[in-house]
């Protein structure tokens, strides 16, 4: 059995991508962000963020609203 914890993204009500259990995110140039081992981090959805693909909170003041369900 693994200690590496099982990787989850949850949907958040008009919200973000919430991601956990990922410890690494590379992005299309090749640059690696790592997360710290426990900690979660959110990807934009609403596409207002100013640090896509990471979430800001912009989308409270953009008034997202989006299906939250897994369909």
């Amino acid at each position: 059995m693994s200690d590496t914890p099982e990787a989850r993204i949850l949907i958040r009500d008009n919200g973000p991508l919430r991601i956990y259990g990922v410890r690494k995110v590379v992005d299309v140039e090749g640059n690696e962000y790592t997360v710290p081992e426990g900690e979660f981090f959110s990807l934009c959805r609403c596409g207002h963020s100013n640090r896509k693909p990471f979430c800001d909170g912009s989308h409270k003041s953009a008034d997202f609203d989006a299906p939250s369900d897994a369909t």
